[in-house]
């Protein structure tokens, strides 16, 4: 994985380990250990999945960049189908409170959004190959 593409990954998940985090606490002063256990499993699960998709999206962009904007749409559509699933098989656990890993699932998801959005907008991503200073540029057409 290039330097860029690890350096967007950590921008978007420190902030969502942060927000699980925060959610961990709330919810353990609410909900109890269970509030606590429900949080941390849904922050992770965000973290997971939207880790594995960004390394996707960035493998699919440097393979088949003309599918890249087609496999963004289709993997977070697919992602967030994924989230509500893990939601439905969650609501009637006695392992963690549902309610907190639901609200982490949706803290956290819109947290790495935002904070991967805000990272691909503060990179400094080239869009051309800039020429090298040694080459002279050629001439193409008439002179006239």
């Amino acid at each position: 994985m290039p330097s860029s593409d690890a350096r967007i990954v950590l921008q978007a998940a420190v902030p969502t380990a942060a927000v699980g985090a925060i959610a961990a606490v709330v919810s353990a002063v609410v909900a109890g250990g269970e509030g606590a256990l429900g949080a941390v499993v849904g922050a992770l699960v965000v973290i997971v999945f939207m880790g594995i998709g960004l390394f996707v999206l960035q493998r699919t962009a440097a393979s088949l960049p003309h599918l890249f904007q087609a496999m963004g749409l289709m993997l977070y559509t697919a992602q967030l189908l994924l989230l509500f699933v893990f939601v439905a098989l969650f609501k009637d656990t006695t392992l963690f409170d549902p309610r907190a890993f639901a609200l982490t699932l949706v803290a956290g998801t819109l947290t790495w959004i935002a904070a991967q959005t805000r990272a691909h907008m503060k990179s400094k991503i080239l869009y051309v190959e800039p020429d090298s200073a040694g080459d002279s540029p050629q001439k193409t057409g008439s002179s006239s």
